[in-house]
């Protein structure tokens, strides 16, 4: 097995890339004066399976009438789905049998599968979750995982402004306190000399690094700007300490704010905001602990008469730094990679960037003409021996209960935490190990094919032995019993303990007895039609050799009959996950 695995993580890395190679014929790329509509199902499907959590029929059959633009504007319409609202409701029906439960991250993970399973605004909530490995906050941080409710609101949060313009999220995630206690500024203090003490820079450093501009200057395309024959960097030590100021005297939201225990401990003599809502609603700005020095970042400087409101300080440094030529190119090429490919080429990096500077009606940072032109680009259609990217685990497993259907018993989606790299996927929502996401966007994994040709691989760094074990092991284990919690249900008429997301297979226990058909219908729902004859050959061998005895005169052995027919859909689904085509989104 180990042998296997390993080979299995190889054989994904090699067929795992992107980018411009060369264009297979009837691929469905967008041709100028070619309508927008996808010429066959398969095309559907692909397009789905990067603007959402997995292609379902609904969806495809709605893709082909409607085309590709006008379905991103339908789901754009769509209501958003509340994980705070399910956290709530999850956490009430706990107490209503025992008034000392609490639905804990757990409510957050049930909150999230829920709505990527079964949720009508499947691209919002894909485009959120993208986001949430851009802006990150993680519950592995003690202070953040100790408030889940405020994490559920966090989603909310990358789900609403994720669709607006990029200055409102930008400004919604500075101010959350849930980025706050992650990376440190809220509560942050300006200087005393008298203690030493100066600005915690954390989030100042972060915010240009990782949520907006990057460490060096790009062009439109998405390359690096020289200087002296290096890329050029875009701050440096004197910005992140000018910044930083900017973010100091930000702390809880407070009825009686500014008062200073509202600033500390965001209370006053236990008065605080219903449902302990401090921990999601947007900090206030407290002018007692804002620095009154001057601020300089990125070629911009707030003088000291202009720095006691801390409000007027952030709106100057949130503007200096959405209206950084770097942040289209930057925060497209990530949209990109989540969605689409690990190594976009130039020209759709550039043309990505120039709809966030301007989104056609003078609209700068315009995230929903963004998402739309990563998902409508001409090269987002191409399938070529580069193109895609390695799924990461949880869309892997979403992709899986979406094709199948699973039903939650419980009607909770009650799946839990899967962070174990050995027994589960290695990953669960909002438990990255660090503000830098489960992997970096340009990380190229070492000694591979993929570094040899120059591209990155981001996926890769969460793909090893153990995750990939681990893999297998947690998918053989999902379709035989299930996914998630156990609990006693009612299954016709008769009470069982089983595991809370359940598939009936019914289509698939049809075509056992026609091993061709089922594999086809496999390749359908998890490879849109594209999965190679010799992987169908080795499939349909695997199921056929599981033999169905014959139903015996007093019919005893029915049970052993059902079992070898589900066994056979189970092969067929497994093998299919398991291998090198289905885990590279092509």
């Amino acid at each position: 097995m180990r042998r296997a695995v390993v080979a299995l993580a190889a054989a994904a890395l090699v067929a795992c890339g992107g980018g411009g190679g060369g264009e297979s014929a009837g691929n469905g790329a967008l041709r100028e004066g070619q309508a927008a509509v996808p010429a066959s199902r398969a095309e559907a499907q692909r397009f789905l399976t990067q603007a959402t959590f997995g292609p379902v029929d609904a969806d495809v059959e709605r893709v082909m009438a409607l085309g590709y633009g006008a379905w991103i504007d339908e789901q754009f319409a769509r209501p958003a789905s509340s994980h705070l609202a399910h956290w709530i409701a999850y956490d009430n029906a706990l107490k209503a049998d025992d008034a000392d439960a609490n639905a804990g991250q757990d409510g957050v993970f049930h909150s999230f599968w829920k709505t990527a399973v079964g949720g009508d605004d499947q691209l919002r909530q894909r485009v959120a979750y993208a986001l949430s490995q851009i802006f990150v906050i993680s519950m592995m941080d003690g202070t953040v995982g100790d408030n889940p409710k405020a994490a559920a609101a966090w989603l909310d949060m990358l789900a609403d402004k994720g669709l607006g313009t990029y200055r409102e999220l930008l400004e919604a995630v500075a101010l959350h306190p849930m980025m706050g206690v992650y990376l440190t500024h809220l509560r942050n203090q300006k200087a005393d000399p008298k203690t030493g003490r100066v600005p915690d820079e954390n989030f100042a450093r972060e915010v240009m690094q990782l949520f907006s501009i990057g460490v060096v200057e790009l062009n439109l395309d998405g390359t690096p700007k020289m200087a002296d024959g290096a890329p050029a960097e875009t701050y440096g030590s004197a910005d992140i300490a000018g910044l930083a100021r900017v973010f100091t005297g930000w702390s809880w939201d407070c009825p009686d704010a500014p008062d200073n225990n509202c600033f500390f401990y965001g209370n006053v003599g236990g008065s605080a905001n219903g449902y302990d809502d401090r921990t999601w609603r947007l900090m206030t700005g407290y002018g007692q602990y804002h620095s009154r020095e001057e601020k300089s970042f990125l070629g911009v400087t707030i003088v000291p008469q202009g720095a006691a409101d801390p409000r007027a300080s952030l709106r100057t440094a949130l503007d200096t730094l959405a209206n950084h030529p770097n942040v289209g190119p930057f925060i497209g090429k990530q949209l990109i990679q989540r969605l689409v490919t690990s190594n976009p080429s130039p020209a759709y990096v550039a043309a990505v960037a120039q709809v966030f500077n301007d989104n056609g009606s003078g609209v700068r940072g315009d995230l929903r003409a963004v998402v739309k032109a990563v998902l409508t680009h001409p090269e987002a259609r191409v399938v070529s021996e580069t193109s895609g990217k390695l799924r990461e685990p949880v869309l892997r497993l979403s992709a899986l209960l979406r094709a199948f259907d699973f039903r939650s018993d419980s009607g909770w989606y009650r799946l839990g935490n899967t962070d174990n790299a050995g027994s589960a996927l290695g990953q669960s929502v909002l438990r990255s190990p660090s503000v830098f996401n489960f992997y970096r966007p340009g990380y190229v994994p070492p000694g591979t094919g993929a570094a040899a040709r120059g591209l990155a691989a981001p996926e890769m760094q969460i793909t090893h032995e153990t995750t990939t074990a681990g893999y297998v092991n947690f998918m053989r284990d999902s379709l035989q019993s299930g996914v998630g919690h156990g609990a006693n249900v009612t299954v016709d008429g008769r009470s069982v303990y089983r595991r809370d997301l359940q598939a009936a297979f019914t289509a698939e226990l049809a075509l056992v007895d026609e091993p061709e058909a089922l594999v086809e219908r496999v390749n359908d729902k998890l490879m849109a039609g594209a999965m190679p004859q010799a992987l169908k050959g080795e499939i349909e061998d695997a199921v056929e050799s599981i033999a169905i005895p014959a139903l015996n005169k007093s019919g005893s052995n029915q049970s052993s009959i059902d079992n070898a027919r589900r066994n056979r859909v189970n092969a067929a689904v497994f093998l299919a996950l398991v291998s090198p085509e289905y885990q590279v989104q092509k």
